[in-house]
């Protein structure tokens, strides 16, 4: 768990993991900012950037006008919860109430304001010791005689943690705001979830993602074809619709059944194939993020207060140190997501065959169970390459 640097003030906080693609080019101080890749023109901060929140959005906006000191957003991944958070913190720290395109609001948005903190887990789950430095973060002094802000991405992997993090939530000092997030609240976390005040976030269609890249600009086979193979995550979706690729790799998982002949030398040449279509998946990821760095840059030097000497280039050191780090998070997280569709596509193509006749159903069911089996240990970390040789080698057995 890395929060932000210990400078006393002026500090670079990288900014939240971003559900949208970063704005092309800076504006101009004062002016009404665009937010690339969401439906229509907003101010930053403004939650009306959310697509098909409304419910999450009313409560927000219902809860700014009496703040208390705990939030606990739930929902599923690609729900918005991340940027619901960051446009919350704009409200809350915004002298005019958020919403309203300020200089406070844009660099919360731009993850350069200095009582923003960001707490992420390093590993797969929080540990006693990430949860006391959550403690040491939001016992922090102000640095603009506000709220200080601490979004907790991911607390459903709190895990052990919890009971250390407990009497922090409950209790916190001065007017430390906590932003938790989680994607559901599992038994261990419902004392705490008691201590906030939920808001809930919802899982999106298929429609309403083709919809909101459609308003975006998105040819509509394009848009239909990235919401289908997002599974209901927008900002999936939204990479997706910018890589022409995505039918290729598709139809390359789905060609995995046809392919297999029996022999090993095969099974390492299709691997081969599909980690290099995977890796070339990142591309559009990878566009976004060198963009994130300048937009980074030019909001650091526009709106944060001046910062002389030594203590600048620490500044500058703390916030390029945070964004490699978030960058490094969402490339974990897109190969993941990537693999995994993959993974559904060869699920599909067995479910094809048995329904084609050309495989028996009992070994098509057999083979969708060992690819979906495969699929759920990614989330600890298997090593993909023999993983994947392995799962294609009993995959062959069945089609044999």
């Amino acid at each position: 768990m890395r929060p932000i640097s210990a400078e006393a003030a002026g500090k670079v906080v990288a900014p939240f993991d971003a559900a949208v693609p970063a704005p092309a080019a800076a504006d101009q101080p004062g002016a009404v900012k665009a937010v690339a890749g969401q439906l229509g023109t907003f101010q930053p901060g403004s939650l009306d950037v959310l697509v098909g929140q409304a419910a999450a959005v009313r409560a927000l906006r219902a809860a700014i006008r009496r703040p208390v000191h705990a939030y606990l957003f739930v929902g599923p991944p690609g729900s918005g919860k991340r940027l619901a958070a960051q446009c919350f913190a704009a409200m809350l720290l915004c002298p005019g109430g958020g919403e309203d395109g300020c200089a406070t609001c844009r660099r919360v948005m731009a993850g350069a304001h200095p009582d923003v903190f960001v707490l992420e887990r390093e590993g797969a789950a929080m540990t006693i010791d990430q949860a006391r430095e959550v403690t040491r973060t939001a016992a922090r002094t102000s640095v603009e005689g506000g709220p200080c802000v601490v979004v907790l991405p991911e607390l459903h992997l709190a895990r052990d943690a919890v009971p250390a993090l407990l009497k922090t939530v409950e209790e916190p000092a001065g007017q430390t705001v906590f932003l938790a997030l989680a994607d559901f609240v599992p038994p261990e976390l419902v004392t705490v979830a008691s201590r906030c005040q939920l808001v809930t976030f919802r899982s999106l269609g298929d429609a309403e993602v083709a919809d909101a890249l459609r308003a975006e600009g998105v040819g509509v086979e394009v848009a239909e074809a990235a919401a289908r193979a997002a599974g209901g995550r927008l900002d999936r979706a939204r990479l997706l619709a910018r890589d022409p690729s995505v039918a290729q790799r598709w139809e390359a998982w789905q060609s995995v059944p046809g392919r297999l002949d029996g022999s090993g030398a095969t099974v390492a040449v299709l691997v081969d194939e599909l980690l290099g279509l995977l890796k070339a998946s990142a591309a559009p990821l990878l566009a976004r993020q060198a963009a994130e760095l300048e937009e980074l840059a030019e909001a650091s030097a526009r709106d944060m207060p001046k910062v002389p000497g030594r203590m600048a280039q620490a500044v500058a050191k703390a916030g390029a140190r945070e964004l490699d780090e978030r960058h490094k998070r969402e490339q974990r997280r897109q190969r993941t997501d990537e693999l995994r569709a993959g993974l559904a596509a060869l699920a599909a193509a067995y479910r094809d065959r048995a329904g084609s006749g050309s495989m028996a159903p009992e070994h098509a069911a057999r083979a969708v169970a060992l690819v979906d089996g495969f699929s759920a240990d990614l989330a600890y970390n298997p090593g993909e390459q023999l993983a994947l040789q392995a799962l294609l080698l009993r995959l062959e057995h069945l089609s044999g």
